[in-house]
Parts: structure tokens; C-alpha cells; sequence
């Protein structure tokens, strides 16, 4: 069954977006929507579609039943209640909303009005992290004792509206609350603005202690000359590590730990072991994401990473910006 969808934002990530549903099965791109009528025209010519310069003007001459909502976070509110308004499912780009009152009232209209509201956490979707968590699920890793995440990257020109806590830890705190299944009890943060943006923070090192004993270790910044993605696992037989942008996933085995078949008590050390590199086929998690949310707006199912997973990691990141800020030497 087709589904008419249209993207609002032709920038970066909606371009993206727009590349995708062009090619999508089942899938009509009835649209795009940018104020910047020279971003929009240019994505819709080279796929062959209207482009408008407001989404309302889109709404009303395209019909969508979906939409995916790309624009700078200031506006992810407006523009998600409007097509919330309209009774379309909505996909919008993480962080889900500038503040977590906008968030819940997203939430809200959405779950009134009965329709899906996904949001664009990716890493979801990264082949390595669905067969690290299939793994973790089946117990291979045993009792998960911390993880350390790593997103670093220069400081993107297209980001003008949000800090790095916004823009880059939200991916690894979405990620660690969905690993461990449990949320924070208390964390430690420091940042820093080195670039000299007055509100924009651009270091975010943070540790975080969640409710079942983990350890969180969240290292992210905008000052590193290249592009770091990786997080690493850790328990009592051995370690995972994983790389997002190879989508490669690694095992670093504890051979030291080792139970007796039907005793429950681990005669538990630590020495080095085998690594082993597992044969993951690779997939454009973008992609598999459009297809899922599609997939949920079609059938009604809750999506992926629903409304209330992007509040979570919202409210953790700007918590840990607090936190951070309050410490002498984060200006």
C-alpha cells in the first residue's frame, strides 16, 4: 500500500531523507518544504518533485500522510504540532525538541491524536548496534559492569542552534539508557566552551551511575579534528566495541570468567583473550530507520525509538549540561 510522504527541511540531513524516500518501495515523495527556496528547489528538481516554501503551503497542496520534519531544532516543535494537527505520523530529527516541556507536549498531541511520532536517533538502527544487542540479550557479555561512548568530530557549520550535549550526546545516552534498560541515579559532569560561543557548549565529558549498578563514561566534543564514533562494553566476559561509522562490531574475550553448567557462580578474574570480529553485513542505518517509521504509521505499532525515548535522552543531556555548568571554568 503507498504511503504519500514529504520532507520539511532540505538542509544536511534532510537531503538525506529525501534521497531515501525517492527510492523506497510503497513510498510516494509528494514533497519538500524550505524556506530556503534555493535548498528546496534544488533537492526537488533532482528528484522530481513539488517543492514549497512553507510547510503549511506543502500540507495543503501535496496531502502527505506522513511526514519527516529536518529543520533546526528551534522550529521541531511548530512544525510537529502543526502536522500533529493535521493527523500525520511524523518522524522528526533528534534532539526531539529545545526543551523537554516542548517535548511532552509533542508526546502528548500525538498520543491524543493517534498518530505515530518516531524520532531520528539513528545509531538504533546501525547493524553493529542491533547485533550487539541481540548478543547482549542472549547473554553472551554476562553481567554488564560499564560503557564508554565516544562521539567526536571539528565543530559543524550547520549546526548554529544547539550545543554539542544536544547535537552529539543525545545519539550515546540513547544508546546507553537502551543497552542497560535502566535509567541514571546520579551523574558527575564537566563542560567547556573552548571555541568561545557564549551559549553553545562544545566538551561534554560526564559519569553517569545508573540504577542497576552500570557505569556510564560519556566523552563527546566538538573540538576533535576528526571524526570519532565508538562505544565499548564491558562485563564479566570480556569486552564489545563497537565502531558506527565502519558498523563493525569487535569482541575482546575474557577467558578468566567461566561457569560450571547449572551453577550460577562465576569464578570471576580478568585476563587478556581472543578478539573476534563478527560478520555484520553493512546497511545504511538511515534507510532501515524510514522503513521502520513507515512500517509503524502503516500497522499503528509503536516505533523504534518512540517519542518518550527522545524526552529521555533530552532531559539527560540537558541535565548534564547543568550539572557541567555549574562548575567553575565551564564558561
Amino acid at each position: 500500500m503507498l504511503m504519500r510522504v514529504a520532507v520539511i527541511g532540505t538542509g544536511n540531513m534532510g537531503r538525506n531523507h529525501v534521497r531515501v524516500l525517492a527510492d523506497t518501495p510503497n513510498v510516494t515523495l509528494v514533497g519538500v518544504a524550505d524556506p530556503n527556496q534555493e535548498a528546496a528547489l534544488a533537492a526537488a528538481a533532482r528528484y522530481g518533485v513539488p517543492a514549497y516554501a512553507t510547510h503549511g503551503e506543502l500540507f495543503q497542496k501535496a496531502r502527505p500522510e506522513a511526514v519527516v520534519v529536518a529543520v533546526p531544532i528551534a522550529h521541531h516543535h511548530d512544525i510537529v504540532m502543526d502536522s500533529i494537527d493535521r493527523g500525520l505520523h511524523v518522524l522528526v530529527e533528534k534532539p526531539i525538541a529545545s526543551t523537554v516541556e516542548e517535548a511532552k507536549r509533542m508526546i502528548d498531541a500525538a498520543d491524543r491524536a493517534g498518530v505515530v511520532l518516531a524520532v531520528g536517533h539513528i545509531e538504533r538502527f546501525n547493524p553493529a548496534v542491533v547485533e550487539l544487542k541481540r548478543r547482549m540479550d542472549a547473554g553472551e557479555l554476562g553481567r554488564v559492569f560499564m560503557l564508554h561512548s565516544r562521539r567526536q568530530s571539528p565543530v559543524p557549520q550547520r549546526i548554529q542552534d544547539v550545543g554539542v550535549a544536544s547535537d552529539l550526546a543525545t545519539h550515546e545516552l540513547d544508546m546507553m539508557l537502551y543497552l542497560t534498560g535502566s535509567e541514571v541515579a546520579h551523574l558527575q559532569a564537566e563542560v567547556s566552551r573552548v571555541l568561545k560561543h557564549p551559549t553553545r557548549e562544545d566538551i561534554v565529558l560526564a559519569l553517569l551511575r545508573f540504577e542497576n549498578g552500570i557505569l556510564g563514561i560519556l566523552d563527546v566534543n566538538w573540538v576533535t579534528p576528526t571524526s570519532v564514533r565508538e562505544l565499548t562494553i564491558t562485563g564479566e566476559r570480556g569486552m564489545f566495541v563497537i565502531n558506527y561509522l565502519s558498523q563493525e562490531l569487535f569482541f575482546h574475550e575474557n577467558p578468566a570468567a567461566r561457569t560450571e553448567e547449572n551453577v550460577a557462580i562465576w569464578d570471576f578474574s580478568v585476563v587478556a583473550g581472543n578478539m573476534t570480529r563478527f560478520q555484520i553485513p553493512r546497511r545504511e542505518p538511515l534507510r532501515s530507520e524510514l522503513e521502520s517509521f513507515l512500517e509503524c504509521a502503516h500497522s499503528g505499532r509503536q516505533p523504534v525509538v518512540s517519542g518518550q525515548d527522545g524526552l529521555r535522552a533530552l532531559e539527560l543531556a540537558l541535565r548534564i549540561v547543568r550539572d557541567g555548568s555549574r562548575h567553575p571554568g565551564a564558561a
